[in-house]
């Protein structure tokens, strides 16, 4: 599968687009063998969002998703979709001029495993972030396995590359942008930092977290407090808990 994959596979991932965002399907395609109750509720999502559903034997399916077959559990349900809305700088820039004091971004640095990319896309949808930056080098690629932890949030939350990520964040600070690293050897935890306000959050790569100039360019690091004896939370574990506690500041307000 390629970085610009247009199928979200799995009963899950493909109900919740037909539920939230029926206008970013072009078509289903499933397994006509498969007649039990979860497909039949899929399927009738899909008639009621008026969306093209197409039943075709194993063969024609395996055929239909190419090399795609061997990539993903698809449960033998896919959607192929529109699009995504942006994908390049220039994007960036429109996204910047319309920022809110409500505006959340959450930039990845060196973040590789895909699915550690899908689930950060998928707590970034749910958290509100207006777009998810990354380099275009050392990142990883937007494919299948990525889309199918993103349950559809990769088709909703726009993913931006961009060709250096210190250049980003410096870009970003002059529209106003807070931006908030998080790193292990900080100081304070993230719950005693400002969250409110136009923010960036910064996470670092799985095994190395932040790289130094990407945390130079911070305007403040914080940790997540630890009281057990695992040093570390999973990248996409902390993307998550800081991009609620960011949501809890900004509802307490």
């Amino acid at each position: 599968m390629s970085d610009k994959s247009p199928i979200v596979p799995g009963i899950h991932a493909v109900s919740g687009l037909l539920k939230r965002h029926p206008g970013k399907i072009e078509r289903i395609v499933h397994l006509q063998q498969r007649h039990d109750h979860r497909i039949k509720g899929l399927l009738d999502l899909a008639r009621k969002a008026r969306v093209d559903c197409v039943g075709l034997g194993k063969a024609e399916f395996d055929q239909a998703l190419g090399s795609a077959n061997n990539e993903m559990a698809h449960q033998g349900v896919v959607a192929f979709i529109k699009p995504g809305r942006i994908s390049n700088e220039s994007d960036l820039d429109d996204l910047l001029e319309q920022v809110t004091e409500s505006s959340l971004f959450l930039l990845l640095d060196g973040v590789t495993d895909p699915q550690n990319l899908g689930a950060c896309l998928r707590s970034a949808n749910g958290a509100g972030v207006s777009a998810v930056i990354l380099p275009k080098d050392r990142s990883a690629p937007l494919n299948t396995a990525a889309r199918k932890v993103a349950s559809g949030a990769a088709e909703l939350t726009p993913l931006i590359r961009v060709t250096n990520l210190a250049r980003t964040i410096k870009h970003m600070q002059s529209y106003g942008i807070h931006v908030v690293g998080a790193a292990g050897e900080a100081e304070d935890d993230i719950d005693q930092a400002d969250l409110t306000g136009p923010l960036a959050l910064v996470m670092g790569s799985e095994d190395k977290g932040l790289r130094r100039l990407t945390r130079e360019h911070c305007d403040t690091l914080v940790k997540i407090p630890m009281v057990g004896e695992v040093g570390s939370f999973n990248v996409s574990v902390a993307t998550g808990i800081c991009l609620f506690e960011i949501l809890r500041q900004r509802r307490n307000r």
